[in-house]
């Protein structure tokens, strides 16, 4: 069963979504991918897909692949500069493929469809006793840019590294721009490795968000948020935005108006009959507030909205709901059968799948956003997700209290391979 408006690959495996962009009115969104297999392998290649709109694109071919000194083509990023556009990623190499090395790739059409390997331009520094050291994020700062590369000290110290350039070729190192040990676990646990850290000011409010991994087990997303200044990150509070076992790797990037977003990789979501794995999460806006990050539903989401469901009721398998009031239970049924259930009170919300079951944070409004096998679940205190089993072709939504509004969302799932 196949998502209509989540991004997924033909066939093959795919997981963190990078270096998303907006050019000229369309979206481009490149993303990790073993084409020829439904299970994780090293030799990552980097996908590409396209479309007006972030739940309408279609894939294309590859962009980069492995090959030419490089085992795998791991996660990075997207930057211009005018006309000036270069792909930073992480290559990878075989057994050893925990340190990676941080390479330039160039467009060789203006589609973006073919790109042509440059140097290594970053390698991990000496002296830090490292054990992994990967995905770089690239950012303007002042009349130059700065690097960020997360990496994992043996002692099970996570860190943000960064490097600076006056022009995207030559980088310096600068330093340890945030660490913290595995060994702190309050208010919020941040493992030993930051895959994906990415910096950004959000509403005012300077905030680190990234992946936390341990020991090869991938965890969930959390966040920092405290005071930015030349290289340095002071951070003064520490939060989990994702609950679940769906949502990892967050990608940062800046909507059509300039606004920051995530998309995230969202595990358990596949057909391995049909011969693909992996999807993408709806496009998420952020916005913070005493501190805290929070994350809606992109407006995306809202134009693939039909009519509002009578009675709940609507033929077919996609639904964006909003339900509000403090407490109550809402349950949404496929074919007869209940597919979900969601008991709220006033600080969170348990979500019941089958025999599953997990506590979210949660405060005002839920919103759900249902196709097909996806969950998705975002109130202004967390987001989460999991996998789903429809038994029809058809979702009866009703709630014990509150306000409920329910609209059928719209999207094409016959077309391999493409959201919309």
């Amino acid at each position: 069963m196949r998502p209509s408006l989540h991004f997924t690959a033909r066939r093959g495996w795919i997981n963190d979504p990078h270096g998303i962009t907006c050019r000229d009115g369309r979206y481009h969104v490149f993303f990790q991918y073993v084409p020829d297999r439904t299970s994780w392998a090293p030799n990552c290649h980097w996908g590409h897909a396209t479309g007006p709109d972030l739940l309408s694109l279609t894939e294309g071919p590859v962009a980069i692949a492995p090959g030419d000194g490089d085992d795998g083509i791991w996660t990075g990023c997207l930057v211009e500069d005018g006309d000036d556009t270069v792909i930073f990623y992480t290559a990878t190499s075989v057994p050893d493929f925990g340190i990676g090395r941080i390479r330039a790739a160039f467009p060789s059409d203006p589609e973006w469809r073919d790109w042509r390997k440059g140097d290594v331009v970053v390698e991990a520094p000496a002296g830090l006793d490292l054990i992994a050291f990967r995905d770089p994020f690239v950012r303007r700062e002042g009349s130059g840019w700065r690097m960020f590369v997360g990496a994992a000290r043996r002692d099970g110290t996570a860190m943000a590294l960064s490097w600076t350039s006056p022009d995207l070729r030559t980088w310096s190192y600068d330093g340890v721009v945030l660490s913290r040990s595995s060994a702190e676990r309050e208010p919020v646990w941040m493992g030993a490795l930051w895959e994906c850290p990415q910096f950004v000011e959000v509403d005012g409010v300077e905030a680190m968000v990234s992946s936390v991994w341990d020991a090869d087990t991938l965890h969930y997303a959390g966040y920092a948020t405290g005071t930015y200044r030349n290289g340095r990150f002071d951070a003064v509070g520490w939060g989990r935005l994702t609950y679940g076992d769906g949502y990892y790797a967050p990608s940062l990037f800046f909507d059509a108006e300039g606004r920051p977003c995530l998309t995230f990789w969202i595990r358990g979501i596949a057909d391995e009959e049909a011969g693909w794995v992996g999807a993408h999460s709806v496009p998420f806006r952020l916005s913070a507030a005493g501190g805290t990050l929070a994350a809606e539903p992109h407006p995306d989401v809202a134009r693939h909205r039909g009519d509002r469901a009578v009675d709940g009721r609507i033929a077919g398998r996609a639904a964006d709901i909003e339900w509000t009031g403090p407490t109550g239970e809402l349950t949404v049924a496929s074919g007869g059968e209940r597919l979900v259930r969601i008991t709220r009170n006033r600080d969170a919300a348990v979500v019941t799948i089958g025999s599953e079951e997990w506590t979210v944070p949660a405060a005002d409004g839920l919103r759900l956003i249902l196709d097909g096998p996806v969950l998705e679940l975002a109130s202004p205190a967390a987001l989460f997700s999991a996998a789903l089993s429809p038994a029809g072709d058809d979702l009866h939504v009703r709630a014990s209290a509150g306000a409920l509004e329910v609209f059928p969302l719209t999207g094409d799932a016959r077309v391999p391979g493409a959201a919309g």
